[in-house]
């Protein structure tokens, strides 16, 4: 039973050895050891609060972009009104100006066929004084034979045929 019972100048031995190892590890292993932990320790502070930091920033943007996204559609929205009021304005102008068209040239027709219709009366009033006198001139044989009679004696007809309608 020798192997399971030590003797006590073993553990006597490896007492003072574990205290000489406790000493210097405390002595010079420990802080370094403390230090090493402490800027670690400091590393993921500053980690978290670098972190912190970009999450709040980064929150800021999204804000920002959120705030220059809802502009952008205002913006936008403003232009699409602008663009269709002007729209309105330039089909109301043009149906305006068609309209002032169409009316220049009823105008002109109208005058065209004003025009054409007295052309058209002068006609008809010189070939009926023609057809007058020689119906005339052939019923009244030389009784008139100056051309002014004549043609005063048609007009006077045509005045009476006129007034009737």
């Amino acid at each position: 039973m020798e192997l399971f019972t030590p003797d006590f100048g073993l553990i006597f031995w490896m007492f003072v050895a574990f205290a000489v190892l406790f000493l210097l590890l405390w002595k010079f292993a420990w802080p370094a050891i403390m230090k090493g932990v402490d800027s670690r320790a400091e590393l993921i502070d500053q980690g978290v609060l670098y972190a912190r930091e970009a999450k709040e920033q980064l929150d800021y943007a999204k804000q920002q972009a959120e705030e220059f996204e809802a502009q952008a559609r205002s913006r936008q929205a403003d232009i699409l009104r602008e663009a269709d009021r002007m729209k309105s304005q330039i089909i109301e102008e043009a149906r305006s100006e068609a309209a002032r068209e169409a009316k220049k040239e009823m105008d002109a027709a109208k005058v065209a066929i004003e025009q054409a219709r007295k052309e058209a009366q002068q006609t008809f009033r010189d070939q009926v004084s023609a057809a007058a006198l020689e119906i005339a001139g052939q019923v009244l044989g030389k009784q008139l034979s100056d051309t002014a009679t004549q043609a005063k004696l048609v007009d006077n007809l045509l005045d009476k045929i006129e007034s009737a309608d």
